[in-house]
């Protein structure tokens, strides 16, 4: 009792010290500081430090236990911070990182967030650690703020720093450019500004604006900067040109077709003023990014893939505030790839010459921006190649085209208007345009969400409209409601779904003609008790219905709690029942068809080791079981990282998924065409070992080899009634699967200049294969030797140059 008390007022004590908003006045400098990692230049001298760091985690509240100095100035070119971060130089954590992945790794590091247009919901992070490896994200309403991750880390500037070592800390020096910011046209500027420290010994986050993880929103929790003034930012202007080149060997049954790789294009960053800047990329190349995990895919519904090109991640926040844009739409696999691959496959004197895996783009421009009544303003168009494979005859000896993908035009239009109180409303506008016969199809999202002044309670509704060109129209609506601050914190959702409502030309939607009626409470500790530096509870219960005709689909309760202990230990444990039958109107794929399945409960554990340590273990644990005879489902996953010193890492990961008795369309009908269901010994499994050598803050060696394999063996057939419910049918011999998947990435990253790189890639693939014999390949060890030795391989080698150039740069050289 005694020990609670003394928390009790220390946090009260602590809670006074920064019950008032910071602030900070900016200092303007004629002559600017050298980025070199020293104080010693006179434009730190006589300017007042920020101080006083609060604690965000582990536990929220307290003072941080080291002493940090912020100093921040600037011209009108640049914004420039001096951080001194006091600490006994032996206890600093030095590994060096990859850009953008300081997190989960044994670093220090310190971090500069601004919201330039100080409307308490978008902003930039700008992070150095003591190696001077850096990290740079956007930050908007849109984007969780998790894990020591606060923004979109897809975004890249160009900017500069410097780290050096004292006898009592370390320093860093930040130059941040105004050509990597935009704000408003103003002659008096005031800022949202907060610093963050990140000490690793301890897993200690601190802020100078204390940060409470119980308070909705991140950048509304940011303190005051004025004394801008005057700023006149100059041209805004650079380009990236870049060459490639490669060669490519792509297996087709049991052969290669070999290609040799060529490609050139610039990448164009255009400051129209202060709050708008126009990026184009023309002529781009995306060969360079890291494989999709495949899967063999049984459920009704697409798999969503991430996204990885750079064009499509970088500065895209404001296009998927909505959620409607899906970005892998666009140069995604040419719709009639497959149909070429069956026509070859028919036709023994058809031989593939060129079939292309991927669309290519002519261009792709975005145009962003707020002015100075923060409305942000929003333009995304990408037009995509017409693609055309092409077959060769042995019968006539001549080839023949056929075209897999028509010219497309990609179109996105966002006004968001940020409101009081961290309100806001936004319109986005989806449309594409197919050449010729394709289709063609536009969609329209407003989204408003509500907070009230004490930032307690908010409410939302977000309607959409769906519109395809000689088809049919289709709704959605979602309405949320519910205590957003606070330890308790609660919501209401009401999703609806229209039967006809369809997206997914450039977004993406598993399946329509749903309701969704949802509510949960949680229940949130983030200061320490006793062993428990902080803890959360939830209580959710979830009702869907099918939209028309409206019916019931499935009814589930869930619960879960996560608590993270005094030796960082992460352990989180989730329960899940479904007490009654359900239906399932999509896993037949018919409309009118609906699956009865059985109840269930499930219950999972997933956390992590301390990961201060050089070993990390990582580990998410399954069971399910329900009614149905010998129905026991689990899956496991278990991770290893190990730490060899400051510059290499490895990690290692092994999953494994079983269900004894699944229940699913057979992808088989019967002779009136109706469904047939399958029960099945489903198994699954994939291992993954990856790793990185870093060479220097600026260059590394990254690699990632992963093989999946999936087997099926059908036990049971079935005919399915009007109601759902099922009676066994003759054995269908055969239609089980074994399945692999393989992919290794190999890249080799030096950025020998701000914004310029050398890429070297290497990849290594199996296309996705049902070429093993199941019966003799029966197990994962086999599959994975058979899966090396017996298939064909795809190869692929490139190297890619880009180089950056910035029109002040030029514009100094040539003054010189």
């Amino acid at each position: 009792m005694r020990y609670i008390l003394l928390e009790i007022l220390l946090l009260f004590a602590s809670l006074g010290s920064y019950a008032q908003e910071k602030a900070l006045k900016a200092t303007k400098v004629t002559t600017p500081p050298h980025i070199d990692g020293s104080l010693d230049d006179i434009a730190w001298k006589n300017v007042v430090p920020a101080g006083n760091f609060i604690i965000n985690s582990p536990s929220f509240g307290q003072p941080s236990s080291s002493k940090t100095e912020v100093k921040l100035v600037y011209d009108n070119t640049a914004i420039y911070i001096a951080a001194y971060m006091y600490d006994n130089p032996w206890q600093i954590r030095w590994q060096l990182n990859q850009r953008d992945q300081e997190q989960g790794r044994d670093i220090d590091y310190f971090s500069v967030f601004l919201d330039t247009y100080n409307d308490l919901q978008n902003g930039y992070q700008f992070l150095v650690t003591a190696r001077n490896v850096q990290s740079d994200a956007r930050i908007s309403p849109g984007v969780e703020t998790v894990n020591g991750q606060y923004g979109d880390l897809n975004w890249d500037a160009v900017w500069d720093s410097k780290v050096s070592v004292k006898s009592d800390g370390w320093v860093v020096e930040m130059r941040i450019p105004y050509s990597s910011l935009r704000f408003s046209k103003k002659e008096i500027q005031e800022w949202g500004i907060n610093f963050q420290r990140f000490t690793r010994r301890n897993s200690e986050i601190s802020f100078w604006s204390p940060v409470d993880p119980n308070e909705n929103g991140f950048v509304n929790q940011f303190g005051k900067l004025s004394g801008l003034s005057d700023l006149s930012p100059p041209l805004r202007l650079s380009l990236s040109p870049y060459i490639s080149g490669g060669f490519r060997s792509t297996p087709y049954g049991e052969n290669n077709v070999d290609e040799v790789l060529r490609s050139g294009g610039v990448d164009v960053k255009y400051g129209i003023n202060e709050s708008f800047t126009l990026d184009a990329t023309l002529i781009p190349d995306f060969g360079q990014v890291i494989s999709d995990n495949l899967v063999n895919n049984l459920s009704p519904y697409e798999v969503r893939f991430q996204e990885n090109r750079p064009f499509f991640t970088e500065g895209t926040d404001l296009f998927n505030k909505a959620g409607i844009f899906y970005s892998r739409r666009v140069g995604r696999q040419p719709t009639g790839y497959f149909q070429v691959e069956q026509l070859a496959d028919n036709n023994p004197a058809l031989t593939i010459k060129k079939n292309p895996s991927t669309t290519r783009l002519y261009n792709g421009i975005k145009f962003s921006g707020r002015n100075n009544n923060n409305l942000g303003i929003g333009v995304f168009n990408a037009i995509t190649q017409p693609m055309r494979a092409r077959l060769y005859n042995t019968e006539n000896n001549k080839d023949s085209s056929i075209r897999t993908e028509p010219l497309t035009n990609y179109n996105i239009i966002v006004f968001d208007q940020a409101l009081k109180n961290r309100s806001s409303i936004t319109l986005t506008n989806t449309n594409v345009l197919r050449d010729g016969p394709g289709r063609d199809a536009n969609v329209t999202a407003v989204d408003l969400s509500f907070y009230d002044k004490n930032n307690k309670y908010g409410f939302s509704v977000r309607p959409r409209y769906s519109a395809i060109a000689g088809g049919s129209d289709g709704f959605r609506n979602t309405t949320e409601i519910g205590k957003v601050s606070g330890r308790v914190q609660f919501s209401f959702i009401n999703d609806i779904q229209s039967d006809k409502y369809d997206p997914n030309d450039l977004g993406y939607l598993d399946a329509p003609n749903k309701v969704y009626n949802v509510a949960e409470v949680s229940y949130n500790i983030v200061q320490r008790v006793r062993s428990l530096l902080n803890q959360r509870y939830t209580l959710g219960i979830e009702h869907t219905s099918l939209y028309k005709p409206y019916s019931y689909q499935q009814l589930m309760f869930r619960g879960g709690s996560s608590w993270l202990f005094s030796n960082f230990w992460n352990v989180a444990v989730n329960l899940e029942t479904t007490p009654v039958w359900y239906n399932d109107y999509f896993e037949l794929q018919t409309p009118g068809k609906q699956l009865k399945k059985a109840p269930y409960y499930y219950i999972s554990t997933d956390g992590n080791t301390d990961n201060r340590k050089r070993l990390l273990g990582t580990w998410d644990l399954s069971f399910a079981e329900g009614p149905l005879r010998n129905d026991p489902y689990y899956r496991i996953y278990l991770s290893a990282r190990y730490r060899f010193g400051d510059h290499f890492s490895l990690e290692a990961a092994y999953e494994r998924e079983y269900d004894n008795g699944q229940f699913g369309y057979a992808f088989i009908r019967d002779p009136n065409g109706d469904p047939i269901l399958a029960r099945r010994k489903y198994a699954q499994v994939s291992t993954v070992i990856s790793g990185v050598y870093n060479f220097t803050p600026r260059m590394n060696l990254s690699f990632r080899s992963r093989h999946y394999w999936n087997r099926l063996l059908n036990t049971n057939f079935y005919d399915v009634k009007n109601d759902g419910y099922w009676t066994e049918r003759t054995f269908l011999p055969g239609n089980n699967v074994n399945y692999n998947a393989y992919n290794l990435d190999v890249f080799y990253t030096w950025d020998f200049r701000p914004g310029s790189r050398v890429i070297i890639g290497y990849k290594n693939w199996l296309s996705p294969s049902y070429d093993l014999d199941g019966s003799r390949y029966s197990s994962y060890l086999k599959n994975l030797g058979g899966m090396i030795t017996e298939l064909n391989h795809g190869n692929e080698f490139t190297v890619r140059f880009i180089y950056y150039l910035d029109y002040q740069e030029l514009k100094k050289r040539r003054r010189r």
